[in-house]
């Protein structure tokens, strides 16, 4: 692609950027990529020659991020405001970078890769920051991102986990009635192979990558189960699944149980499917369990609020100019039935947000542990190549103007977990004290 096209995208971009609509609005922590460098010998010449060659495509690509950001500050940046923030000297920095470049040419002994130097620039910009949930995302990056709030994919369907010591990736959770269940893979099956590779020790996100593709196109898995070293192989066909982020039951005394794992795209929808499976069955009371969820997006939480509190305000947001949203309950329904929730120092950002809400309205009783802390609000912005950028934008506060960062909820009533079930990774209802103090609290009201 040339510059003048380049420019053209970039144009393009400016007028989005102008309209000051992110791609999502991400209340939850920060996600980490790592890359694997390769190691090559190769001769001095042959080193020579790829220097100069890297040296030149980085000329071009500092000239490009030069112009494109006096050309992006010169036509207003995003919203036409004016830049009254961090003024950098963009020809000191491209000098010394071109020093810095020298360097690597002559002296340094592997094969730099220049789309990782580019990329190594951008990162290290966000980075300076100093901000650990702003983040530059490469296109690749971005897609990945997107998909994992969309909560939506193409694959076999199921949860997986690795052992950072031994590297063996286990299967946490089939997906209900999703590909994986349906061709026979079990929960807590050991994956050996995929495809006749053996996946022990590889990366994580490339071997979950092996496991997505077009719906119908078949895959090959060999799993461990029950300890046994021989291999079952299954093949499964891959369909568009929904990741399932909440799972519900009714409980004795017709109460509902209603775990939600982290806010995407579809959790509002699910949650709202078992609000409305559980008050066909006779709902009286309500526990809605957010221990561990990290945060999500502002759009889902706030939509499950409204189908619990009728009116008023659920949340507002503040920028560092003082401006920001409101967001308000428009839904007529709502939900006058006892309720607790459950929370802990996982509960972080979108569930703090819940949470506050629940208790500023007095709606339900939280139960558990002082929540994370994280009050503020990252907003997503797609660049003109398809890389993206996520930046701390605002800070979000509670119906009652309660900002959290660095303190938390704390629960109407606190419960520490019993020290013996800390390392436990699944609890049984009946030893969880913290559910049970929340069932408990339920019952009182439905009597």
């Amino acid at each position: 692609m040339t510059r003048k096209n380049d420019h053209k995208e970039e144009e393009k971009e400016i007028e989005r950027n102008k309209k000051k609509h992110p791609i999502a609005t991400f209340l939850g922590y920060s996600l980490d990529s790592e890359e694997e460098w390769e190691e090559e010998e190769t001769s001095r010449d042959s080193t020579f020659m790829r220097g100069i060659i890297t040296g030149v495509f980085l000329s071009i690509i500092m000239a490009a991020v030069i112009a494109s950001t006096w050309y992006f500050f010169s036509n207003g940046g995003i919203g036409n405001k004016s830049n009254d923030g961090v003024s950098l000297d963009y020809s000191k920095v491209s000098d010394k970078l071109k020093v810095l470049q020298q360097y690597v040419d002559y002296v340094f002994l592997d094969e730099a890769d220049a789309e990782k130097l580019e990329n190594g620039i951008y990162n290290g910009f966000v980075d300076a920051l100093g901000d650990k949930y702003s983040s530059y995302y490469t296109a690749e990056e971005y897609q990945d991102l997107m998909e994992s709030t969309d909560g939506q994919y193409c694959g076999i369907g199921a949860y997986v986990a690795q052992d950072k010591e031994t590297g063996t990736i286990t299967i946490t959770s089939p997906f209900e009635n999703g590909p994986a269940a349906k061709a026979g893979i079990k929960e807590n099956d050991v994956l050996y192979s995929v495809n006749g590779k053996e996946v022990k020790g590889q990366e994580l996100n490339d071997v979950v990558s092996s496991m997505k593709g077009t719906a119908g196109t078949k895959v090959k898995v060999g799993v461990l189960r029950d300890n046994s070293t021989t291999p079952i192989y299954v093949e499964i066909t891959l369909e568009d699944v929904e990741v399932p982020t909440v799972s519900y039951e009714m409980l004795e005394d017709k109460i509902g149980y209603i775990i939600v794992s982290k806010f995407d795209k579809v959790t509002s929808t699910q949650f709202r499917t078992a609000v409305d499976d559980l008050q066909k069955q006779g709902m009286k009371g309500l526990v809605i369990d957010l221990r561990g969820n990290p945060g999500g997006l502002l759009t889902s939480v706030t939509d499950m609020l409204d189908r619990i509190i009728k009116d008023g305000t659920l949340v507002y947001t503040k920028d560092k100019n003082g401006e920001g949203e409101t967001f308000k309950a428009t839904d007529n329904d709502s939900l006058d039935i006892p309720m607790s929730v459950l929370i802990n120092k996982g509960s972080a950002s979108a569930s703090e947000l819940f949470a506050g809400a629940i208790q500023d309205y007095g709606v339900g009783t939280l139960v558990g542990t002082t929540s994370y802390g994280k009050g503020i609000v990252q907003n997503i912005y797609k660049l003109y190549d398809g890389s993206a950028i996520k930046l701390t934008v605002s800070k979000y506060y509670t119906p009652k103007g309660r900002n959290i960062q660095g303190t938390g909820i704390e629960p109407d009533i606190t419960v520490e977990l019993d020290k013996e079930l800390e390392n436990e990774s699944k609890i049984p209802m009946s030893k969880d004290n913290q559910l049970q103090k929340a069932i408990e609290v339920v019952q009182k009201k439905i009597k």
